[in-house]
């Protein structure tokens, strides 16, 4: 058994000397022991903001999807009010799944087994044969409703949490939000989901995709290299496949809550997808020659009315494209081409879903501005799937390490090895730059990534 006053396991060992701060070094054992998984489902997902849903997944009263909270499931809903819930799928009588399935339109959730009955809101109709009152007569209704979490919508993205006394979801983002704003709140419509999200079940520890999408772009070399060789990521030539790299120079930045961005030069982005040099352009003709991924140009002028001057020049000249938002989301709006060569961009989000020490759930959602044609849409979800999560041709590679990690941690040797993040570029701002957090400028290296894991080292033993 964990204690919560020191934080040992059952073996003697810490949890604090499984990250070594001094040395930057990861246990590999922390990516397959049981013990470490079920302190994560109490201290990391119990604790900070999870990433459930979008609001144009359920768009009328009465609509919801079913998605998890590390392993609580829970119903995602809209009341009458127009509200959004996220209700504990366990019904109070005897813990039965309320909801049977994954999505729908349902004016009550009715429990199977003994036929007790739910709002959207969660609150508590009844149970069969009122005149017998077959709840029992210790507990008023109003205190039989389902368990709701505390729900914050951004972007239109539902976030929730069970920490009631935690802090709100914008001091969670902290001074990444400025970064986030950029991308998820900058039109009057906003972004819509673009179909249900892909879902796979992959046999692999959830953190080996968490610390990855903390803005790790050094595997983009060596991962991704044979989509550079055909010349989709990056330069072909092999010349200079490395010095072309997608992002490999360009701007990181993280914060002390572990979320990261990668901030790729504009320079490389124009290079790689016009083949053009922009030196001489100002930042609104750059955007206007190359609008961030998913903007048409009808939509521009609304960028100057929902984003600040500081954001649409960052836009112009170095927009953030990749990251996370800690713990288990992954951020993707990147330059990607359709099939008529056009660039539309490939707009997604992830998040890795803990199913058990050596399982996670990857979901991945696509989005384009609700606003933005219809013909606009189609070519930006061709773009997703062929590009992004489980279809795409670059996820594809990611997706490949991450079992391969989790199994090799699962050795008597193995777990004893550790991961090393020794190689810092260290804080180096640019003159000028607009953004708070932690700034990283040059050649991609571990930083964001060990940020990620001082974070988790933080809510672990805390």
């Amino acid at each position: 058994m964990l204690t919560k006053t020191n934080t040992v396991l059952t073996d003697g060992v810490k949890i604090a000397d499984l990250i070594d701060v001094e040395n930057r070094e990861v246990s590999m054992r922390l990516l397959s022991d049981r013990e470490v998984y079920e302190l994560e489902l109490e201290r990391i997902f119990g604790r900070t903001w999870l990433l459930l849903a979008h609001e144009t997944e359920i768009p009328k009263s009465g609509d919801f999807v079913v998605r998890d909270m590390g392993e609580d499931q829970v119903i995602v809903s809209r009341d009458r009010q127009n509200n959004v819930n996220v209700l504990l799928n366990i019904c109070p009588h005897r813990g039965m799944r309320v909801c049977m399935t994954d999505n729908g339109n349902a004016p009550m959730h009715r429990c199977i087994y003994h036929g007790w009955a739910f709002r959207p809101d969660g609150s508590f109709i009844g149970a069969p044969i009122e005149r017998e009152q077959m709840h029992g007569n210790i507990r008023s209704k109003e205190e039989l409703g389902l368990k709701k979490a505390r729900v914050q919508l951004y972007g239109g993205l539902v976030f929730a949490t069970w920490n009631e006394d935690g802090p709100t979801l914008e001091e969670f983002f902290g001074e990444s939000k400025f970064y986030f704003d950029m991308l998820l709140c900058r039109t009057d419509g906003g972004l819509e989901v673009l179909g249900p999200p892909q879902r796979v079940t992959m046999d692999a520890n959830w953190k080996t995709a968490g610390e990855q999408s903390a803005s790790d772009g050094f595997h983009t070399l060596t991962l991704h290299r044979s989509l550079m060789e055909i010349g989709q990521m990056g330069s072909s030539s092999i010349d200079d496949i490395y010095a072309n790299a997608p992002g490999m120079y360009g701007v990181d930045i993280s914060c002390e809550q572990g979320h990261s961005l990668r901030c790729i030069p504009a320079e490389t982005t124009f290079s790689m997808v016009m083949g053009s040099d922009i030196s001489k352009l100002s930042p609104e003709e750059r955007l206007k020659i190359l609008p961030p991924p998913g903007i048409t140009q009808e939509l521009l002028p609304q960028l100057q009315k929902h984003l600040s001057p500081d954001q649409m020049r960052l836009l112009a000249l170095s927009p953030p494209q990749v990251g996370g938002m800690f713990p288990n989301v992954g951020v993707l709006f990147i330059y990607a081409p359709g099939r008529d060569g056009n660039f539309v961009g490939a707009l997604g989000l992830h998040a890795f879903v803990p199913k058990g020490p050596d399982k996670f759930e990857y979901y991945t959602w696509l989005f384009a501005e609700k606003d933005t044609p219809d013909e606009v849409k189609r070519a930006m979800r061709v773009a997703g799937i062929y590009n992004i999560g489980t279809t795409g041709t670059i996820e594809q590679d990611d997706s490949d390490t991450w079992p391969h990690m989790s199994r090799n941690s699962r050795g008597m040797v193995g777990r004893q090895q550790t991961m090393k993040y020794q190689a810092l570029t260290g804080e180096n701002k640019p003159e000028g730059w607009p953004g708070g957090g932690y700034v990283y400028d040059g050649f991609t290296k571990d930083d964001t990534q060990w940020n990620w894991w001082q974070a988790y080292r933080k809510l672990m033993v805390d």
